[in-house]
């Protein structure tokens, strides 16, 4: 008697073929970032600074938000900053505001970033408690916290797959997300 499993019944029996990509949605994260020992161990051992201090955190972020305003500035992209959407509206969505944008992008035979977006949203990032109880010590627990904090939107238009953004929060340990609605062309 022979063994047989589930793959020896489908062989030859089921296929999968695709034609196009309807949507796409990606989850970005580094998998070495997730909890706080890794986070010190970041700071310490990869930036080589000597002590784990919040401080850096906020000197990354505020960099890369710095170098999001001068890439947009030198590559003429406008920054739109939105405010809470107001859900009483259907016509306030992120995609609304930035339709005119992506519409203009295919006859002018643009691609890549033709908006950004910048809004605030709840994200899981890292906060910082002081543990120690000792005046003039300092000693930290990095654990992860909802909050309302800075993301920046890339929207793009590609001749290939369409209309999408890369979503990027502005605090550690940095998530991102990435769509593509698929323009569904033949590979």
């Amino acid at each position: 008697m022979t063994n047989v499993n589930i793959y020896d019944v489908l062989d030859a029996h089921v296929s999968l073929s695709l034609d196009c990509v309807d949507r796409l949605y990606l989850n970005a994260y580094v998998p070495n970032l997730q909890v706080g020992g890794q986070v010190v161990t970041f700071l310490t051992e990869h930036l080589g600074f000597p002590i784990p201090s919040p401080a850096l955190l906020e000197k990354i972020g505020n960099r890369f938000r710095r170098e999001v305003k001068s890439f947009a500035a030198e590559h003429g992209i406008p920054i739109l900053q939105l405010k809470k959407p107001d859900r009483t509206r259907w016509d306030d969505r992120k995609l609304d505001h930035i339709h005119s944008y992506l519409k203009r992008a295919e006859p002018e035979g643009r691609s890549g970033v033709v908006a950004i977006v910048q809004a605030q949203e709840f994200q899981r990032v890292f906060s910082a408690k002081n543990r120690s109880s000792k005046p003039g010590v300092v000693s930290f627990d990095f654990l992860k916290e909802e909050r309302r904090v800075g993301i920046h939107y890339f929207y793009i238009f590609d001749p290939d797959f369409g209309p999408g953004f890369i979503k990027i929060c502005t605090y550690f340990p940095y998530p991102a997300k990435v769509w593509l609605n698929g323009a569904c062309q033949p590979f």
